[in-house]
């Protein structure tokens, strides 16, 4: 019994582990269906607790509690594969199946048999999960719904936003757009154009005109207005600034009474509207007499409560009317005074306008009467030119034969070829040694009589028979020195004839030739003088004789020589193209050619000579220049000189060459500033036979005949230039015309003389020598040295503080003042001392040139000093590794200059390396001796010294293999431009453009 009964349980129980297998793999499916989650996993656990307590109901015996257990584990996903807890509880089960199955079968023996109580379990299962994911899924659908909505409201703001955004930079821009075209408006200026505008509207009512915005009343046009004087335009402008004054304070007590009025008012409406505000107060308060009255009211309905509505309604529209009764009556009040205030104002606007219409007439027939004027001016002058030309042509006419002037023969040459010494010995003078140096520096005229003429060639008229009728002869000593080439061209330009004198030991000079290119080139006729023929060899000395007469006296070796000497200056004249030939010795045919230039043998020492040239030029004035020579009556004067004499002040050497000049004439000069009419105070000449440079006792004259060098003295002569026309205007000449000729001729003269902003100042005795000193500055000296300031006369204080101002624009090489025969007080040097001006002084123009020149070179060396630690010359270098002396520093290599110029001080890199620095270089040895610089293709020995890393070695950092490069900078590039550009070749400069791309220098 006990064993059947055994075998009935164990086959229950088999069946109940059957359900339970079931029931496990149910759990397990819902678990891997749906993952647990934080709301779901209750659910879960109350399934299986459940199922588990179901299960233990209806199996009895000391298991249920395991299986329960066991059905639990299942539900949570933790069945037979289940860890930790569920392994022991899987392994009871096991043993037990096992046990109960009587001999231990595995699971494909186990009964296929299920009960009912497990399919029952199963389908409440599956209807479970169904349940669950229709949930979930409501959910999911909800979630997304909800999300949808959100995501919308969030664009419908987004969108919002922009619209904002974008209506607002609308506005902005088109405020910008306003701004820009000046018609933006704030509120305050909107309220002001707005009362405008009702102000506009009130004086249209009134009658008055007002001007409309657009087509307004054109302009009046009062032609070409009148300049004013500085007194008219001062008392108008007074007279302006008196009315605007009244203006305003007419204005500003207006505003005053307004603004009084309108406070005015505004209180007395202020009072009225409180008084009326409190008596309807009290009458609301008598009417509704208490609260529960007015709840009375509220809460009845009838008759009563409409009577009371119209009562308080009848109040109220009456109060309105009172109000706005009121209002139309201060509305009246107030258009009333505008209009009156504006028909004021439109009087006043009438009246200012009547005013300036006046004034504008009045200023429009003065600009007529000063038109008018003008006119009449340039039709006087027109007039005035045309009785000049024509008195010109009648004088041109009248001229003769008979009535010849003075020959201007002008002297040129070389420097010291002996022009003044041979004017000395005309005239019986020692100007030469006068001079400074001996060398001409201005433009001298000298005056011959005509019986000085006759006495100095009277032993020579005696063979030749020549009967003299010239008044005289007027010479011009030229400067020879290579600085007065102006001043040749000055006196070349005005000369009839010429003296071209030749050294005959040297033969043609550099001043020589130029002298005679100017001559050919104005078509002007000269002589030769083949000057210091007493320099020939055993030359005997027949002194004051006819050239012919001393070489009768001479022997066939001196005759010889002389001839040798000639024929040497007829081949170099006849290089330049010119045909010449002893005087003498030119037939009839030469005469007549006017290329054929007489050679006069001369010597102004011992006078051989001199009475040759003398006759010769007053022959080819008489017999060639008759036509040109012919006196006229037209003032023809020209400035040679400008130049201030003690006692006298400024004065003007000029040179008549045809006309009068009187005095007491109100002669019209030239200068920097326009012209001037200076009356002429007096006219000086020199004696006879006197330069008009030299200082002796002058002769006045009342008048003056042309042609004569003569010294003007007058007021305001300071800023004469020299070269200019002279002219005079007489009683029937007009003014203007005279001076707009005068003028005609400075723009050349104006180039001259044209300053730059940086530069020395240049200070000379005259205008002539100021030109000189100029023209060499700019032109002959390299490189050309500006100048800023000039000036003529006496260095003073003033001068030195104006080029003082050199040192603070950067430039101290520049406050020097170059003067040249001028003096400089004792003070004024002090001052320049003080102020660091240097002033350099000279007598000759040569030795004021080598001052400067020479200090100039100092700057430069000192300068080049200061930069040689910077500037760094362009060399690449090849090391010879059979050279190598010492590798450790200091490095001792030979090397050979592949390319530049290597110098002591150089750095050596070495690019190839990343630009690693050798050294420097100390010295530079050839052949056992030191150098200073090597240039390409020589091998030298040189010391390489590295103080930054003493431990660079040869052959280790770098080798023969290894070319050494000059380290170059920018700034050791501008050194090299700007000191020492000259000391570097083509090449070299090829060099450096070459090295800059290899250091990437920009």
């Amino acid at each position: 019994m006990g064993k059947k009964k055994g075998g009935k349980k164990k086959a229950a129980s088999s069946a109940d582990d059957d359900d339970w297998d079931i029931l496990n793999e149910a759990a397990a499916a819902n678990a891997d269906a749906s993952p647990a989650s934080g709301e779901e996993a209750p659910k879960e656990e109350d399934t299986a607790t459940a199922a588990a307590e179901e299960a233990k109901e209806e199996s009895g015996g000391g298991d249920a509690g395991v299986d329960a257990a066991a059905a639990f584990l299942a539900a949570q996903g933790l069945g037979d594969d289940g860890e930790a807890g569920g392994g022991g509880a899987a392994k009871k089960k096991k043993k037990k199946k096992k046990k109960g199955g009587g001999g231990g079968g595995d699971d494909s023996k186990k009964d296929d048999k299920i009960s009912a109580k497990g399919k029952l379990v199963a389908e409440r299962m599956r209807l479970q999960r169904e349940e669950e994911e229709k949930q979930r899924a409501a959910e999911e659908a909800e979630r997304a719904r909800i999300a949808e909505i959100e995501r919308k409201e969030r664009e419908e703001e987004e969108r919002k936003e922009q619209e904002k955004e974008r209506k607002k930079q609308k506005e902005r821009e088109k405020i910008e757009r306003q701004k820009r075209e000046g018609t933006y408006k704030t509120k305050k200026q909107k309220q002001q154009a707005a009362l405008a505008q009702q102000r506009l509207e009130a004086m249209r009512a009134a009658g008055m005109e007002v001007p409309s915005g657009g087509g307004g009343r054109k302009k009046p046009d009062y032609g070409k207005k009148k300049k004013k004087s500085p007194e008219e335009l001062e008392e108008e402008r007074k007279a302006e600034e008196e009315r605007k004054a009244e203006e305003a304070k007419k204005a500003e007590e207006a505003r005053l009474a307004e603004e009084a009025r309108l406070e005015e008012e505004r209180k007395a409406d202020e009072e009225k509207k409180k008084e009326e505000d409190d008596d309807d107060a009290k009458d609301d308060w008598e009417a509704s007499d208490s609260g529960d009255d007015w709840d009375a009211d509220s809460d009845a309905s009838g008759p009563g409560v409409d009577d009371a509505l119209e009562r308080r309604l009848k109040q109220a529209t009456t109060s309105m009317e009172d109000e706005s009764d009121d209002d139309e009556d201060l509305i009246e009040k107030e258009k009333r005074k505008e209009k009156e205030r504006l028909a004021q104002l439109g009087k006043e606007r009438a009246e200012r306008e009547r005013i300036q219409a006046e004034k504008l007439a009045e200023m429009k027939a003065q600009e007529e009467e000063m038109a008018m004027q003008e006119m009449m001016l340039a039709q006087k002058r027109e007039e005035g030119k045309k009785r000049r030309l024509e008195q010109e042509k009648a004088n041109l006419a009248a001229r003769t034969r008979d009535d010849l002037r003075c020959p201007i023969v002008v002297i040129m040459g070389h420097v010291d070829t002996g022009k003044t010494k041979l004017l000395d010995k005309i005239r019986k003078t020692n100007v030469q040694e006068g001079e400074a140096g001996g060398i001409t520096q201005q433009i001298g005229a000298t005056y011959f009589e005509k019986k000085t003429l006759l006495t100095q060639t009277a032993k020579l008229n005696e063979t030749e028979k020549f009967d003299l009728t010239l008044p005289g002869m007027l010479v011009i000593d030229t400067p020879g020195h290579e600085s007065f080439t102006n001043l040749r061209s000055r006196g070349s330009s005005l000369c009839d004839v010429a003296i071209l004198v030749v050294d005959l030991m040297h033969g043609l000079e550099q001043q020589t030739i130029e002298s005679l290119h100017m001559l050919k080139n104005r078509g002007t006729p000269f002589v030769v003088a083949l000057n210091k023929v007493d320099r020939c060899y055993d030359w005997k000395t027949c002194k004051d004789t006819p050239i012919r007469d001393a070489l009768k006296e001479q022997s066939d070796g001196t005759i010889q020589e002389f001839r040798s000497r000639a024929s040497d200056a007829k081949l170099q004249l006849q290089e330049l193209g010119v045909n010449s030939n002893i005087y003498w010795e030119m037939g009839e045919d030469d005469w007549t050619n006017s290329d054929f230039v007489p050679l006069v043998p001369t010597s102004a020492v011992t006078g051989e000579g001199v009475q040759d040239i003398l006759l010769l030029l007053c022959q080819i004035a008489q017999r060639k220049l008759w036509q040109q020579l012919m006196w006229c009556a037209n003032l023809q004067c020209t400035v040679l000189e400008v130049k201030a004499i003690d006692g006298l002040g400024m004065t003007v050497d000029v040179l008549v060459v045809n006309g009068y000049l009187r005095e007491g004439d109100r002669a019209v000069f030239c200068t920097l500033d326009g012209p001037i009419v200076a009356e002429i105070r007096g006219l000086l000449t020199p004696p006879p036979s006197r330069e008009m440079r030299i200082k002796s006792e002058y002769i006045h004259h009342k008048e003056i005949k042309g042609a004569l060098g003569v010294k003007v003295i007058g007021n305001g002569l300071e800023k004469v230039m020299a070269g200019t026309p002279v002219m005079v205007a007489g009683p029937d000449d007009e003014v203007e015309d005279i001076k707009a000729e005068v003028m005609s001729d400075l723009t050349k003269l104006q180039e001259k003389l044209s300053t730059d902003k940086k530069g020395v100042m240049v200070q000379a005795s005259t205008l002539g020598a100021l030109e000189a000193l100029l023209q060499f500055l700019r032109e002959e000296t390299q490189p050309p040295i500006p100048v800023s300031a000039i000036g003529i006369g006496t260095i003073h204080k003033r001068d030195v503080t104006k080029i003082s101002i050199m040192n603070e624009k950067g430039c101290p090489e520049y406050a020097t003042i170059l003067a040249f025969d001028v003096p400089v007080s004792r003070e004024t040097r002090e001052h320049a001392e003080d102020v660091n001006v240097r002033i350099f002084t000279a007598d000759i123009i040569y030795h004021l040139f080598d001052q400067f020149t020479r200090f100039m070179e100092q700057l430069q060396e000192q300068r080049r000093e200061d930069a040689a630690a910077i500037a760094v010359f362009p060399s690449i270098c090849k090391i010879l590794p059979q050279h190598v002396f010492n590798t450790k520093d200091p490095i001792i290599v030979g090397v050979e200059v592949v390319e530049g110029i290597l110098k002591v001080g150089t750095p050596l890199c070495v690019p190839a390396l990343g630009g690693l620095h050798v050294g420097t270089v100390t010295s530079i040895e050839q052949n056992g001796r030191e150098q200073e610089t090597a240039r390409k293709g020589i091998s030298v020995a040189i010391k390489i010294v590295n103080e930054n890393n003493p431990t660079i070695t040869y052959g280790r950092q770098f080798d023969a293999s290894h070319s050494l490069y000059s380290t170059l900078s920018r700034a050791s590039i501008d050194a090299l431009k700007l000191h020492f550009k000259e000391k570097l070749e083509n090449e070299d400069w090829r060099l450096v453009v070459k090295l800059k791309k290899v250091f990437n220098i920009i």
